[in-house]
């Protein structure tokens, strides 16, 4: 990666350049974004995860913008009109949007009015009036009618089209007027089209709307490109014509270069015409759409970082563990599926029960509940939150539990994706979707991890404007999410499914099931160590790897920690100055906390590593996660129009977007925290809230008719990740 990239990513991300080098070496020899954040901080100053899928986006981005500029390079030299500056200043170029205003006059065109009008001879007089070097350009013009040109005005507007091309590509100009541009309003207006639209009305806040473009919320931009795109909305920028035409004309005075400062009245009207040309027929449609671009790229980040942000406290979401659990998708009509799961998630039994309206089999639904309880020793039971989950939960109340056996409510979102997907088939091939479904929701109180990396984070509801926003940047952005939380939990190499292996660092989907191949013909790994028979698992996968693996029971004590495989000789050290065995040292916080972590500092293993070593040490394997806790919704709130204005209830947060947060409170409309209602103005909202979060509410408006709640935020009711 040249250094004139370097600098720039550092400068991107108010980093040291040797830290973004280190990286971009480190990624080209191969490494991933866990092990170059957990084992290497030495080398990137301690940067976070976050931050190394920072610096490896914009190296490809950099990478990218190379392969632009040969090309541009190319494409300007094969055309004769490449120069020794006209090198330098494409090769010193580090933003987009300046390298395609550099190649604009030289880029490929289709047959515009300017190209006519050189086809007819013009632009010798264009030039002419470009460089003021003439004071009358109708005399000039009259020595080019001739031909297709029959008269000075015909002359005139011809090379008023080259000039109007000529402005709309001077760089300078394009990027004063997306400076104007930038800090102008965006307004929306409903279209003709529109008024016979159904949809329309859910866009009506957008029917007359200015808001200043550096101003406004990601979220509404969004939702008004949405409606332009589904021809509900037309969309425009405030731009005040008179000044930017000005601001052409000005530009072309500067851009002439000619010497001379003073253009006659009759030169300066012809260039004023041409200014005004330029900026409407050329250049307000293409700023326009530039900056309306530039300002969705922002919102989309924004929108995806808050995305990445609530899909991180979904997938870290509280697991109660390895319990035998019965698992309950709830329905009125088509009764209630359960599946019974082991300690492991597999299925033990599943059958249907019709406790609720119309069949109303309580007795029956009663009796067939208490015998699986009491068959398959019961110790979780989890409750999907779609309808009928609070009659479940209700039903549920009646049943005898076993002591210690608690009732959860967990979120469907996706679960009708995972049933139908390739991967439940390929789990469960003899068992139809309501059956996997109410797996899977049993799996998910097990270890939302595990289970939920089998679904499309997109289609977990935890999104804002999911679908319009750039893919592949989301893409990007939820796998490096995905990752890094697979990363930071650590997986089991003896129980995980090819699905969550397939995340942890330099895996993948075929050595995943390589791994777990091996695992069923060998009757599971006993070491680390043993990750190297794995058929095309080589020494470079092993070591991205090997310290996300955990062996529990394993021969060797470390290899059910975050301790990496090469630093194992560093702990024999410890242990053997402090007198004991490594086994004995491992889990001993009392001896870890007599370690001196100086004496151990050697070579590329610095402090931040010999820190990190002591402190796995001291608890290996600790999960991050949180404990479960549990929850019980308003018992006497069961329909919108039981909601009372005042009313403080108990809720949990579904889902984070810029304008606020919405929550369950046991009906089927969730409320929504308006920002507005959560702190001072610009409080970002993943700040006051986290997903998942037990509050408290209060109700502070009612629309029936629209099904919308709006609420006002009391407390978290719980500390943050408690399910």
């Amino acid at each position: 990666m040249k250094q004139l990239y370097i600098n720039e990513i550092a400068t991107r991300l108010e980093c040291k350049p040797w830290q973004v080098e280190n990286c971009a070496l480190m990624f080209e020899e191969g490494s991933t974004i866990p092990f170059i954040s957990r084992y290497r901080k030495e080398k990137t100053g301690g940067m976070d995860d976050s931050t190394v899928a920072e610096v490896k986006h914009w190296l490809d981005v950099f990478t990218e913008m190379e392969k632009r500029k040969q090309t541009i390079l190319s494409t300007i030299e094969q055309a004769g009109a490449l120069t020794d500056g006209l090198r330098r200043q494409i090769e010193k170029c580090t933003d987009a949007t300046e390298l395609e205003d550099i190649y604009l006059p030289f880029r490929p065109k289709r047959r515009t009015r300017a190209l006519i009008a050189k086809e007819l001879g013009l632009e010798p007089l264009a030039d002419t009036l470009w460089g003021m070097r003439t004071r009358s350009p109708r005399e000039s013009a009259k020595a080019f009618v001739k031909g297709k040109v029959e008269s000075v005005d015909a002359a005139l507007d011809g090379a008023r089209d080259i000039i109007a091309e000529r402005l709309s590509e001077t760089a300078e100009i394009r990027e004063q007027l997306r400076s104007v541009y930038r800090k102008r309003r965006i307004t929306s207006s409903l279209t003709r089209a529109a008024k016979s639209n159904p949809d329309a009305d859910k866009y009506r806040s957008y029917f007359n709307f200015c808001m200043p473009l550096d101003r406004i919320p990601s979220h509404n931009l969004l939702a008004m490109l949405r409606a332009e795109g589904e021809g509900i909305l037309s969309i425009s920028i405030d731009s005040d014509p008179e000044r930017c035409a000005d601001t052409v004309y000005r530009g072309w005075i500067k851009a002439a270069g000619s010497g001379q400062s003073y253009a006659s009245p009759e030169l300066s009207g012809e260039m004023r015409k041409a200014s005004e040309d330029a900026f409407e027929r050329l250049l307000n449609p293409s700023i326009t759409n530039e900056v309306i671009k530039e300002a969705k790229q922002k919102a989309d980040m924004e929108s995806i970082r808050v995305f990445g942000e609530n899909l991180r406290q979904l997938l870290l979401g509280a697991p109660v563990g390895q319990k035998r659990t019965m698992a309950v998708d709830p329905g009125f009509r088509n009764g209630c599926k359960i599946a019974v799961l082991d300690e492991h998630g597999a299925l033990l039994h599943h059958e249907i029960i019709f406790p609720h309206p119309p069949q109303n089999e309580k007795i029956k639904a009663l009796g067939a509940v208490q015998k699986m309880i009491d068959n398959y020793h019961i110790q979780a039971v989890a409750i999907g939150n779609g309808t009928a989950s609070r009659e479940t939960v209700e039903f549920f109340k009646r049943i005898s539990l076993p002591e210690g056996c608690k009732v959860w409510t967990v979120s469907e979102d996706g679960a009708s994706i995972y049933s139908a997907s390739e991967v439940a088939r390929k789990e469960m091939p003899d068992e139809d979707v309501t059956v996997r479904g109410a797996v899977s929701i049993g799996r998910r109180l097990m270890d939302p991890l595990a289970e939920l990396v089998k679904i499309d984070p997109k289609s977990l509801g935890v999104g804002q404007y999911q679908h319009d926003v750039d893919q592949a940047l989301l893409k990007e952005k939820l796998d490096n999410t995905v990752e890094s939380c697979v990363n930071s939990v650590g997986v089991n190499l003896n129980t995980a499914s090819p699905y969550l292996l397939a995340y942890v660092a330099g895996i993948g989907p075929a050595l995943a099931e390589s791994i777990v191949a091996y695992r069923n013909k060998e009757g599971g790994f006993s070491s680390r160590a043993q990750l190297l028979k794995v058929p095309r698992l080589g020494a470079k996968t092993f070591e991205q790897c090997a310290g996300f693996l955990r062996i529990r029971g394993g021969e060797n004590p470390l290899d059910c920690s975050a301790v990496h495989p090469e630093s194992y000789p560093i702990v024999d050290r410890m242990a053997r100055d402090l007198g004991v065995s490594t086994s004995e040292l491992v889990g001993n916080a009392a001896l870890c906390s007599r370690i001196k972590a100086e004496k151990y500092v050697d070579g590329d293993k610095g402090l931040p590593t010999i820190n990190d070593i002591i402190k796995e040490l001291a608890k290996p394997g600790m999960d991050p996660r949180e404990e479960a806790g549990n929850f019980s919704f308003a018992e006497d709130i069961h329909e919108i129009s039981d909601l009372k204005t005042g009313m403080e209830l108990p809720g949990i947060v579904t889902n984070i977007t810029n304008f606020g947060a919405f929550v369950d409170i046991g009906l089927h409309e969730n409320g929504l925290v308006h920002i507005s209602r959560m702190g001072p103005r610009g409080t970002d909202p993943t700040r006051v809230v986290k997903l998942h979060q037990q509050v408290k509410v209060r109700v502070s408006g009612v629309d029936e008719e629209r099904g919308r709640i709006s609420l006002d935020l009391i407390s978290p009711s719980v500390p943050h990740g408690k399910r």
